[in-house]
């Protein structure tokens, strides 16, 4: 990072600090495969983050959302850290980070659990949590977020908190957000190389939507599109709960991808042509509007010049089988009225001109662009929809989003990095 960041944004003071709010100073990790970014941040009396360290870097080693190069991996998380732990005058040696990797998906199941004509307990509670967990290992997988949507007891349904009441069983509607255990074995490897434990892992769509959904679309039912680099991620909401997750391995990348192939650009060129003069609505203008592009292995002099028109009918194909697969996934969830008529499009990728209007098109939906709530203390250049993943990790610290139930379903953890974050991964919620 070079030059004089501008003034921070400081958002007004309401609320109060919740339950599971961090203590003292924390830090978050956003890994991506364009950039990453370190945020170091503290809660104040208000129960707002305020960030006291600031770090960025452009992302390398990572592919899709998976780490395909430790080391390159490594040099970019340590750099964004130290940047950040700089500003803030402290040392991490943890943090909450955004997952990813390893194909995350969700699961939904439905337990059946003997109480025996008792009342429910905090171990009843835990013993369903396991059992959806242990379903998931049999295939693999680990299980990063398990969260309750509801309860039935006997044949009662719709109770949110099931503890105390006297049943024979216990049922539950379960949601499970899962991975890879390879791939997260991976992550760990890599912080681990950087000095750093993985303390939380939080589903990056989850996060993007905690930074941009208003009160209201959680309640009614609406679904984020976070267009990230390397994958486009989605997270549909209903009656205040996280119901389905998904992710597609195809995002602002390919778009860049495309332009310096066709147009035999640099990739930092065609990055910068995208960023510049991207979009997907054309003009009767684009035909005579002539960008400069440079070649691949030409002197920087030594320019071709192009239409515009050719960049939008580069671009416009690329994101209209983006949101037709974006269409495709959120119809296979089944989902129906819960996902909700309205969709909140976040991320990098939602910035190009015309986006709204195509996916409003192919989706069959209301769409709004998201950006994320203002940060105390943040720059603004880091207050934008490529940020929201950021963000959403730092509400997670402020104690937002988490589990209704106030349950500890996890044990003491052994000693050992790696086993501490395979032993995380299977037991916290």
């Amino acid at each position: 990072m070079s030059g004089r960041l501008p003034a921070p944004i400081e958002p007004p003071a309401s609320g109060r600090p919740r339950r599971h709010a961090r203590a003292g100073m924390f830090g978050v990790l956003d890994i991506g495969t364009s950039k990453v970014v370190c945020l170091i941040a503290r809660i104040e009396g208000d129960g707002r983050p305020r960030v006291i360290g600031f770090g960025w870097q452009r992302g390398r080693g990572v592919k899709g959302g998976n780490i395909v190069d430790l080391e390159d991996a490594e040099r970019a998380i340590r750099a964004a850290v130290g940047q950040a732990e700089d500003m803030a005058d402290t040392r991490l040696t943890g943090v909450i980070a955004n997952l990813s990797s390893g194909q995350p998906a969700s699961r939904l199941h439905n337990i059946q659990w003997p109480v025996g004509d008792r009342a429910v307990t905090d171990g009843d509670l835990r013993a369903i949590v396991t059992e959806g967990r242990r379903r998931t290992a049999e295939e693999g997988r680990e299980t990063v977020h398990a969260f309750p949507l509801g309860f039935t007891i006997d044949a009662t349904p719709g109770v949110d908190d099931p503890r105390g009441m006297i049943c024979e069983t216990l049922g539950a509607r379960l949601h499970l957000v899962d991975a890879s255990s390879a791939s997260l074995r991976n992550l760990g490897a890599c912080l681990l190389r950087g000095d750093l434990e993985a303390e939380e892992l939080v589903s990056a769509p989850y996060a993007a939507a905690l930074s941009t959904l208003v009160d209201d679309e959680r309640e009614l039912g609406a679904t984020v599109i976070d267009m990230g680099a390397g994958t486009t991620s989605m997270a549909m909401f209903h009656e205040g709960h996280l119901v389905h997750t998904a992710q597609i391995p195809v995002g602002g990348w390919q778009v860049t991808n495309d332009l310096a192939r066709i147009l035999a650009a640099p990739l930092a060129q065609a990055e910068r042509i995208k960023t510049l003069h991207g979009g997907v609505l054309g003009t009767v203008e684009d035909e005579k509007e002539m960008l400069p592009v440079q070649q691949v292995g030409e002197d920087e002099e030594q320019l071709v010049r192009v239409p515009k028109a050719m960049v939008v009918g580069i671009i416009r194909p690329r994101l209209e089988e983006t949101f037709e697969l974006v269409r495709d996934r959120l119809e296979h969830a089944g989902l129906g009225r819960e996902a909700g008529s309205r969709v909140v499009l976040t991320g990098g990728g939602s910035q190009l001109v015309g986006v709204r209007e195509m996916a409003a098109q192919i989706l069959g939906r209301q769409v709004r662009l998201g950006r994320p709530q203002p940060v105390r203390g943040l720059p603004e250049a880091a207050q934008g929809p490529g940020f929201a993943v950021a963000h959403g990790l730092l509400a997670w610290g402020a104690g937002e989003g988490r589990p209704v139930l106030d349950i500890d379903y996890g044990s003491v953890q052994p000693r050992g990095f790696i086993s501490r974050l395979v032993h995380w991964l299977r037991d916290r919620v």
